[in-house]
């Protein structure tokens, strides 16, 4: 049995071999959303890559154990076998990738363990990605992804880590959107985040991101807020991750995104929520470069179903907690640089 499949390959019958977060991308490339192409590796490449290794002791010691390990040869030549794939496809001899952590029983419509599980940017290279996967297989014993489970009370026997690789898009702009009004359910709605750049700095909470509310049967911004978006992350063109900058003083009061990109993000979110049969929350980009417009250079990097309907308000209850929920369930724990 393979240990990798090509992300358009994936559905969401393949969730328990992949994890949810691969199966998710499978099932948005099979909708014809636009997704940047990439592989998978399966839970069971983990679990051959930890045998005879004893998980049993504290958090630490497992994860330890866990990013020693080697990565076995027959899944190291697999992954160069993708891994050339995608150079092939792209022209780049060694194209970015973005490597995730895509655990078994994450991003469940009961409870999401983004944030508790790592995330690599920029990653180049075979090594590199064998070098990003065992992190991420090392980071299901995180304190923070163990006491998640225990508050959860997953049944499953042991954990198990499926691995996104999706090649990396230079964000020019990047952010959230939520299919449905998330501080009072309204489903007419959709809500956006964006901020220049990667999403780190938002997820981080070094920038205050602009925000939208835009309705979803009239394309009507029915809510806007920019916010001042001093900071933002690009490559690192120095090596892998991503390197924090100043956003000139001419650009940090700018709104991200104009009626027409909110118009096509309206659309998507439409689309991803029609072909999953419930509300979502979405991670998207805007690529630097691309031709613009007409979704040739818009993304979806992850969609995952909303984990608790929103409470409604009252008269305590601002935007600002409200879009605070959303950005943090794409919270994500790689270093942004090297």
């Amino acid at each position: 049995m393979t240990a990798t499949r090509t992300l358009g390959e994936l559905r969401r019958s393949d969730e328990e071999r992949f994890g949810a977060k691969s199966a998710s991308l499978g099932e948005l490339i099979g909708a014809e959303v636009p997704v940047p192409p990439g592989f998978a590796l399966s839970a069971e490449s983990y679990l051959a890559a930890v045998e005879g290794i004893d998980l049993s002791g504290p958090a630490e010691q497992c994860a330890h154990a866990v990013r020693s390990t080697a990565v076995p040869d027959p899944l190291r030549a697999e992954i160069a076998e993708r891994y050339e794939e995608l150079a092939t496809e792209t022209g780049d001899p060694r194209p970015p990738v973005a490597v995730r952590s895509s655990a078994i029983g994450e991003d469940s419509a009961e409870a999401t363990f983004a944030g508790q599980q790592e995330t690599f940017l920029w990653v180049r290279g075979v090594d590199e990605i064998c070098e990003a996967a065992r992190n991420c297989w090392a980071s299901l014993y995180s304190h923070e992804a163990v006491s998640y489970r225990a508050e959860m009370a997953a049944e499953q026997a042991a954990p198990a880590m499926g691995v996104t690789i999706q090649l990396m898009v230079d964000a020019a702009v990047s952010g959230v959107m939520f299919t449905c009004n998330p501080v009072n359910g309204d489903p007419s709605t959709v809500a956006v985040n964006a901020s220049w750049g990667l999403g780190l700095a938002v997820v981080g909470g070094e920038v205050t991101p602009d925000e939208y509310r835009v309705s979803k049967v009239t394309r009507e911004v029915l809510h806007r807020s920019v916010g001042p978006k001093e900071i933002e992350y690009v490559p690192d063109p120095d090596g892998p991750g991503a390197l924090k900058v100043h956003v000139r003083p001419d650009r940090r009061d700018v709104a991200c995104l104009d009626e027409e990109r909110l118009g096509e993000l309206v659309e998507v979110s439409r689309r991803v929520e029609r072909h999953f049969g419930g509300h979502q929350d979405i991670e998207w980009a805007i690529a630097r470069g691309q031709p613009a417009g007409a979704l040739g250079d818009l993304f979806m990097l992850q969609s995952r179903p909303v984990t608790a309907k929103p409470s409604k308000p009252n008269a305590a209850a601002g935007q600002g907690s409200a879009m605070e929920r959303i950005w943090s369930t794409f919270g994500a724990t790689g270093t942004p640089s090297k």
